[in-house]
């Protein structure tokens, strides 16, 4: 059986959106799987493979703080659908919110996951060969992030000297695991406020369809500082992307 992936990553902030918070961002007080494999796949990603998270070692957990940024509130198209100019772009002094955002603060984490292969896929050492080197040069797609794009992460290859405090215990409660992207035509058009346009690599060539997206969440707890993630998770999130989303 093939070495799972380890690797470290930290950085000066984070935040980890509970989605039970609407306007105002809180985070959750660990880092979740989801933005563990979107760190993964800025280091390394094909269509040919999908990285599961095993389990998360909480080397520095990090201290709330409350940071008052500038947003705006309405979304900027990316295509303008006049010849308009107001109507495409927005004007940030015009459009302007204050909103608080409760974050981390100097948070490190050990992450393990393994690679299970997809789309008739059959070497597995190539990817984790792959993976073993960017990590080791430093080398990666964009720059990862912890939660927020403006959080950037650092990252290297993990040691046996990183062990997490064997004395953290914490139950969290429900937490995001990930999100699974359905294809669904008839969902699609009988649902305007959920409908979805994405790209699918589940074949020889990538496709765009349309459908929607699907959270997953599980209850998650700390014990002897590790978050260990349910791997049958992952078996419920390809069902439901391999079908119509009826499962």
């Amino acid at each position: 059986m093939a070495s799972p992936i380890d690797i470290k990553v930290w950085g000066e902030y984070a935040c980890f959106t509970r989605p039970e918070f609407k306007v105002e961002r809180v985070s959750y007080p660990v880092i979740t799987p989801s933005a563990a494999r979107g760190i993964l796949e800025a280091i390394y990603w094909k269509p040919q493979f999908r990285y599961c998270i095993q389990s998360i070692g909480i080397l520095k957990q990090g201290t709330q703080f409350a940071l008052l940024r500038n947003e705006i509130k309405s979304r900027q198209s990316e295509t303008p659908n006049s010849k308009s100019v107001e109507e495409y772009y927005v004007v940030a002094e015009e459009d302007r919110a204050q909103r608080t955002s409760l974050v981390l603060q100097n948070v490190c984490y050990r992450i393990i996951a393994r690679i299970e292969l997809r789309n008739g896929e059959t070497n597995i050492g190539k990817h984790l060969d792959c993976f073993r080197r960017r990590a080791e040069r430093g080398e990666c797609y964009h720059r990862p992030y912890l939660g927020c794009r403006e959080f950037a992460a650092d990252f290297e290859a993990s040691t046996y000297a990183d062990e997490p405090d064997d004395t953290l215990n914490l139950s969290i409660g429900t937490m995001l695991f990930d999100t699974a992207y359905i294809k669904n035509s008839e969902w699609y058009h009988e649902h305007p406020e959920d409908r979805l346009e994405f790209w699918r690599h589940d074949g020889r060539e990538p496709e765009e369809v349309k459908g929607y997206t699907k959270r997953l969440f599980f209850n998650a707890e700390v014990k002897d500082g590790w978050l260990n993630v349910p791997q049958e998770k992952y078996d419920e999130l390809k069902q439901l992307e391999a079908g119509d989303g009826t499962a």
